[in-house]
């Protein structure tokens, strides 16, 4: 069995994923998870945790020598959930009996409150466990009257509250005390109406159906939009399964893995050229040069059951003989999301980051990186 490590890494001492978690000067506190599974460890442990990170925006795949993407990556990638935007949804909608039964109690429904930002703005989102999250200004929550508490992040003066809703509940139903507190709240008291982000699974027809139970407002379905850029001799970092720390002369760390990873993202030349005036960053050593590699994005509103189906996928791409000793898929939670991991309360501060990275080896090893902004509990 091989081993399992793990390291936090805080403010003042040296962390990965600056170029992923740009925008954090040098006095923010932010956090970085590494974690490193053997071959004999099941991937229960990885899927658990992209459960539990509910509202995706982007998934990065990267693949070393490799010239296109392949077909059964492609395949998936299309195969996602649609999505849908709700123009000026009223919020008490998500309260109604029809809408519980149909979609929380009987499948996994997601919402995320679209264009609000979480330290200005009032913002919701409903949990696949039927959890509904309200995280309001002090103003709104005055005015609701409904319980709550205060954000983990305010300041001496607390200026925000997260008020939880648990909808599933069996005691949630017309005529109970809680119900109809709530609705009378958000109908009558308070009347919250949000453009919402929102997919159901698609067991049974549902998905279908969220569509057609929504007639009567502004519904606009997407699909989850793939690109494709081919990175032609490249430098990539040399990894070791077994070395999450890395090894001299011999490794990178997966702390400057994640580094080199961010700066491939945002189309940063690498090779330190003395006349650039852009970047002086290079890729760590030691390092190999590739012919290609392959960089694979997907943007929208992704469900963790998707990447889940991307995951399974990527660990057969080493069934077959391949030059590249691994491969990586990045997962960005949205910024204004009141929510990171699992109920894990989530601020903005200076950028919102909250992402998480899983390198597949050929030998079936695995890492997993998880981060967050100074605004946002420690990864799981």
């Amino acid at each position: 069995t091989q081993g399992r490590s793990r390291r936090r890494e805080r403010a003042g001492t040296r962390c990965g994923g600056k170029m992923l978690l740009r925008g954090l000067g040098g006095g923010a506190r932010h956090v970085a998870v590494s974690e490193r599974s053997g071959a004999t460890r099941g991937p229960d442990s990885t899927r658990r945790r992209v459960d539990a990170h509910h509202y995706n925006h982007r998934v990065s795949i990267l693949i070393p020598e490799c010239g296109m993407v392949p077909p059964a990556i492609t395949a998936i990638c299309k195969s996602l959930e649609n999505y849908y935007l709700m123009k000026q949804l009223p919020l008490h909608e998500l309260l109604a009996p029809e809408f519980i039964n149909t979609f929380v109690k009987k499948g996994k429904c997601y919402a995320l409150s679209y264009n609000t930002r979480i330290d200005e703005d009032n913002t919701v989102a409903l949990l696949p466990t039927g959890k509904l999250i309200l995280s309001v200004d002090k103003d709104t929550y005055q005015e609701l009257g409904l319980e709550g508490q205060p954000s983990k992040y305010s300041h001496r003066t607390v200026m925000r509250y997260i008020v939880t809703v648990h909808l599933s509940e069996a005691s949630f139903v017309p005529g109970g005390k809680r119900y109809e507190r709530v609705l009378w709240a958000l109908r009558e008291k308070m009347p919250l109406i949000f453009d919402l982000l929102m997919s159901c699974d698609s067991s049974g027809g549902r998905e279908e159906s969220l569509a057609s139970y929504f007639t009567q407002y502004q519904c606009q379905a997407y699909q989850p939009k793939l690109s494709t850029r081919i990175l032609n001799v490249t430098l990539c970092p040399v990894l070791l399964s077994s070395e999450l720390d890395g090894k001299d002369c011999e490794s990178c760390n997966s702390l400057e893995f994640l580094d080199w990873l961010g700066a491939v993202f945002c189309d940063i030349d690498c090779n330190n050229q003395a006349d650039s005036f852009l970047s002086t960053y290079c890729c760590p050593e030691p390092n190999t040069m590739v012919d290609k590699a392959c960089l694979c994005t997907i943007t929208g509103f992704i469900v963790p059951e998707g990447i889940n189906r991307l995951l399974d996928q990527l660990r057969l791409y080493f069934e077959e003989p391949k030059l590249a000793q691994w491969l990586s898929i990045t997962v960005h939670g949205f910024a204004d999301s009141p929510v990171s991991w699992g109920q894990s309360e989530h601020g903005y501060h200076r950028g919102g980051e909250n992402l998480y990275n899983v390198v597949l080896f050929s030998n079936q090893d695995r890492w997993l990186h998880m981060a967050v902004g100074t605004q946002s509990d420690c990864p799981p």
